[in-house]
């Protein structure tokens, strides 16, 4: 059990501390020249996130459990200033005290929701109260389907518009996902009722297949920005980005997946 504790911490930690790390670098290029006070926040959060990514491949799934619950409740503490720093960002622009610059609102409120899951995550490792299953699945789902969703109105919103075939495609996602996440919303309000093995095996099965269909869709994208052969002001890394989230979500469903399984034998 305390290497499973070890190997779950880690894992967590090694990919969301990436993301953390490259969503200060978004904030930072969507800020304007004269900024540079949040400029230089999100500096210091880049290089701490770094930081901690470096750390995180340097212990091992047999690392002592209780150096990886003191890292864990540092880590925790630094997804608490990152999140407490996006909501800063988020009053600034709605509230037209940032106007001109390049970070939508949904984006910030976005990426501001990934570090509350990171940190949420750690305390629920650090505490041993992982959610149950059936409830894991449901919550699980609802929020990383919000997550796609996301995804598939900023890569339409920042296609040139005469990119016409592809920012269709984005929308069309945007509205698949918009509709999934609605019936997960419905099943997590039917719950404990709605918590059988057959419906949320099939739960997990639609929800499968239309985030490979979108995780293709973004590999395409990032292959073609990468070749310099879409028209778009879309970042190369914040393609990759949000191409390893997807990758991320079918990983946390196939795990849930076995462990349906599991509990059918």
């Amino acid at each position: 059990m305390s290497n499973e504790f070890v190997r779950r911490s880690l894992d967590e930690i090694r990919f969301w501390s990436r993301i953390m790390k490259e969503h200060s670098l978004f904030l930072k290029l969507g800020f304007r020249c004269e900024d540079t006070q949040l400029i230089q926040e999100a500096n210091q959060f880049y290089k701490i996130f770094e930081n901690i990514e470096v750390r995180a491949h340097s212990f091992s799934d047999t690392t002592d459990p209780e150096q990886i619950r003191r890292f864990n409740a540092e880590v925790r503490n630094a997804a608490a200033h990152i999140w407490a720093f996006k909501r800063k960002v988020l009053g600034l622009i709605i509230s037209c005290q940032l106007p001109g610059g390049n970070n939508f609102p949904l984006l910030v409120d976005h990426v501001s929701r990934e570090a509350n899951y990171f940190r949420n995550r750690l305390d629920e490792l650090n505490t041993g109260t992982l959610e149950p299953l059936p409830d894991a699945i449901i919550d699980e789902n609802v929020f990383f389907l919000r997550i796609m969703a996301d995804h598939a109105k900023f890569i339409g919103h920042l296609l040139d518009p005469s990119e016409r075939q592809l920012v269709e495609q984005a929308r069309n996602f945007s509205h698949d996902f918009d509709q999934l996440l609605f019936q997960a919303i419905d099943l997590s309000g039917m719950r404990p009722q709605s918590q059988t093995v057959p419906l949320l095996d099939q739960f997990l099965d639609e929800n499968k297949v239309s985030v490979v269909a979108l995780r293709d869709f973004k590999k395409t994208a990032k292959e073609l920005i990468d070749a310099c052969r879409i028209k778009s002001i879309i970042h190369p890394l914040l393609a990759d980005h949000v191409f390893r989230e997807a990758e991320r979500f079918l990983f946390i469903i196939d795990m849930f997946e076995a462990s349906l399984t599991r509990v059918r034998r």
